[in-house]
């Protein structure tokens, strides 16, 4: 199929009006004055904006399903504050009807998986948006492994096995020691007992995988950096509520920032800085970040008006859109495959009335590989 006429935003480059061209599920060409091939398919966009599909870096979509309680929440396992071996996919139902909506907002690829009871909490996993077998929607598992620090575990397991900040840090770099301790005895041969917790956390400590650390108060995102630091793995920074008050230090770390999500109410103590105006103040610091929902948080089809008010509070209009398709790709390793209109990138995109960001603009449609999927 030809696309022509549409205003463009590849994320490569400045918008533009502009033709592209999608053939079996990947865009084939992007430019201008296209020439249609004899007997293809042209549809013609002009007036209407192109953006990218949307990808979310951090959710839970489709593991807490809607207008429903317990029979269909499973994000987190309260059984045990260690729990590496939990896989998301597991959990989550690709026919609540939370995916079609996100969907039909545009949001093309999600990043899934369990919540922040446990200090470890499982794997996350990247999929699609269309479809109803989420082994068929998956475009990779695991993608990140879930870790937390802070309120949340603690108060999942107060007066149990966890009471203080201290005792997640330790139970953290006890697995992480135990993990290394598990592989060399594999390496040299050694008769070990098969542990799926470990098992699950050697890509970590191997760099094959980022722990992806829910941390929102400034000295948990510091306890993160810190132990990835010591442990030599690779993290991201998810939440990070008070983001502006230790700019040097994160950038110094190197590691991204994962913000939101800001349309809530201050639900906890760790939230009272909450603000749209922190990924303008990661922007101006240089540091990579994304903007998310952590639907069901706020539902996931919110996701560009999140954006949105995050322009609002000073984010540059193009910076905000980069916040929710190619810098979370960059983030998630998934930028060969979604987060911009490229050449031999997934036809992932959405086609709109006005900005994306505009909260009067109306979606027409959503392409996923190439396919109209809403």
């Amino acid at each position: 199929m030809l696309f022509k006429n549409a205003t463009i935003y590849t994320m490569e480059q400045d918008p533009f009006v502009g033709d592209f061209r999608i053939d079996k599920g990947v865009f084939t060409e992007v430019g201008t004055n296209l020439t249609a091939n004899k007997g293809e398919d042209v549809q013609d966009l002009n007036g209407l904006y192109v953006f990218p599909g949307l990808v979310e870096s951090h959710c839970h979509l489709g593991m807490e399903e809607t207008a429903i309680r317990f029979e269909g929440d499973d994000v987190n396992e309260i059984t045990d504050p260690i729990t590496p071996n939990m896989r998301g996919i597991d959990g989550c139902n690709p026919m609540d009807e939370t995916i079609e909506s996100a969907l039909k907002g545009g949001v093309t690829t999600v990043a899934a998986g369990p919540g922040s009871a446990n200090v470890l909490g499982g794997t996350f996993f990247a999929y699609k948006t269309k479809g109803n077998c989420i082994d068929e929607m998956t475009i990779q598992n695991p993608i990140a492994m879930k870790a937390a620090f802070g309120e949340n575990p603690k108060r999942c397991y107060q007066g149990k096995k966890i009471d203080t900040r201290m005792q997640i840090s330790a139970l953290l770099r006890e697995t992480l020691e135990k993990t290394k301790e598990y592989m060399k005895k594999k390496e040299d041969g050694k008769d070990v007992a098969y542990d799926q917790k470990l098992e699950a956390m050697i890509p970590v400590v191997k760099r094959e995988l980022p722990l992806k650390c829910h941390a929102h108060r400034a000295d948990d995102i510091l306890t993160a950096i810190r132990i990835a630091k010591e442990e030599n793995i690779k993290i991201t920074l998810d939440h990070v509520t008070d983001a502006r008050c230790i700019l040097p230090q994160i950038k110094e770390s190197g590691f991204p920032c994962i913000c939101g999500p800001a349309l809530t109410h201050k639900s906890k103590f760790e939230l009272a800085n909450m603000s749209f105006e922190t990924p303008n103040e990661l922007y101006k610091a240089g540091i990579l970040f994304s903007i998310i929902t952590d639907s069901p948080v706020i539902p996931q089809q919110y996701l560009s008006l999140s954006a949105a008010l995050a322009a609002k509070a000073g984010l540059p209009e193009y910076e905000a859109i980069k916040a929710i398709t190619i810098n979370p790709a960059k983030i998630l390793g998934l930028d060969n495959r979604v987060g911009s209109i490229k050449v031999g990138k997934d036809a992932d995109f959405v086609i709109c009335t006005k900005n994306i960001l505009d909260t009067q603009n109306e979606i027409t449609a959503v392409y996923v590989d190439g396919k109209k999927a809403a």
